[in-house]
């Protein structure tokens, strides 16, 4: 197991991170929202939504709001987290207590692991205000009975297409584009939904500062609400997400609290979601993963079905950077870096599946032959530290798919499997 890091304070201020609200122009197809933080520190930022037309113009008003709302709450997430302040104040504050504790919830298990790598002890530190004894009701709101398919460009989001290929009722949204989605959703015929998140450009130059904490955050929990919002401006009933059940699985505990890199992928934030959804915002769209019982083995067991994918999926996150337009980029001559946990995992399920020549065509190398990746290796099979900071699957999984691998024998002679075999 990995050494805990001493809980420590070093950035906080004595500052509060204001919630300002937002200014929406749908005919325009664009949304403002504000946020910023006061006292120590007077900083204000803006970030702008834009998506395309909207024909509906019949939007309840009441349901518009209270949507936008509970958007500028998420993606508050990513400026918050800069200085972390313990006093959170709503600007015509509009949260119940229930929310509030949902909310307390969403961004303390959310920022688990960036509470972990910045030393941050977070017991109650998230405290999100609400107004004494307010109701809040949700607004129905009827959608046509379709789907709408959140497309990442990995084998998940592929697996779950494909699933619902035969209804042909399924349309993708994609927040901001990367070339890895596009040849994607040429590949599946459909052009995508795309949402383009603008992050404000002071969020990028303090993040180049000494005195600010940087880390991951919920990103699947952002796609979530904005697929909601997708969703009820172009008149769908389920925002469906390829998220399988190992996505439970956790890290590591810190502070007594599991901390889980794919919390906001995991079951528990799906059914924390929709229940909000359902009970403050409206009971007529709903959030879930048709994957949520498979393993990531048993997703990669579907994706090889697929041959027509295998040279345009990529699951590799280093391979792709967050401009400040929010959109990805990637590296045009290689969509997997080889260097990474989540490579790694990827590599050593399919080889369970597919010919030793069709993984090599894919990766362009024999991973297995790689003798710097024996510390990521070992945490994949659960002996070193504890699993990844990736989106992979459990040491058992890992463990399963080497044990095909041995089974086929074509990878015999590679490093990392005569390491396996002799342990």
């Amino acid at each position: 197991m990995g050494s805990i890091p001493t809980p420590g304070t070093s950035f906080m201020i004595n500052s509060q991170f204001v919630f300002k609200g937002c200014d929406s122009n749908l005919e325009k197809g664009k949304i403002l929202f504000c946020f910023g933080f006061r006292g120590e520190k007077n900083i204000d930022f803006t970030e702008r939504i834009s998506f395309p037309q909207i024909t509906n113009n019949k939007l309840p008003t009441n349901l518009l709001k209270s949507l936008l709302d509970n958007i500028m709450l998420i993606l508050g997430i990513s400026y918050w987290k800069l200085y972390a302040p313990s006093e959170i104040i709503i600007e015509s504050n509009f949260l119940s207590q229930e929310q509030a504790d949902f909310w307390n919830t969403v961004y303390t298990k959310g920022l688990g692991e960036f509470f972990y790598k910045n030393k941050i002890d977070f017991r109650g530190l998230v405290n999100f205000p609400y107004a004494e004894g307010l109701k809040v009701k949700s607004t129905a709101f009827p959608r046509k009975n379709r789907y709408l398919l959140g497309l990442g460009g990995g084998k998940d989001s592929i697996v779950v297409a494909e699933m619902k290929e035969e209804s042909k009722d399924f349309d993708l949204f994609t927040i901001g584009i990367s070339e890895i989605q596009k040849k994607a959703a040429q590949a599946l015929e459909k052009n995508p939904i795309i949402i383009k998140r603008e992050l404000d450009a002071k969020l990028f130059a303090l993040n180049r500062e000494k005195d600010i904490y940087n880390g991951h955050i919920p990103i699947s929990a952002i796609y979530a609400f904005l697929g909601l919002m997708a969703s009820f401006f172009y008149d769908y009933s389920q925002v469906i997400v390829g998220n399988e059940k190992s996505a439970n699985s956790g890290n590591m505990k810190y502070l007594g609290e599991m901390i889980n890199h794919q919390w906001s992928k995991s079951e528990e934030f799906e059914k924390l979601f929709n229940k909000y959804v359902r009970k403050f915002i409206t009971p007529d769209i709903t959030y879930s993963s048709p994957l949520r019982d498979m393993s990531e083995l048993e997703v990669v067991r579907e994706f090889v079905k697929y041959p027509k994918y295998f040279k345009v999926f990529s699951s590799c996150n280093n391979n792709f950077k967050i401009s400040p337009s929010a959109s990805l980029r990637t590296n045009p001559q290689r969509i997997w870096c080889r260097k990474c946990a989540k490579c790694l995992f990827v590599f050593i399920c399919l080889a369970g599946f597919l010919p030793k020549e069709k993984i090599l065509d894919i990766f362009g190398k024999n991973l297995l032959d790689d003798k710097s990746l024996i510390p990521l290796f070992e945490e994949l099979i659960g002996i070193r530290n504890f699993k990844p900071f990736e989106c992979v699957g459990t040491p058992e999984e890992v463990k399963e798919a080497l044990e095909k691998i041995l089974e086929k024998g074509e990878f015999k002679d590679s490093f990392l499997v005569k390491y396996y075999k002799s342990l």
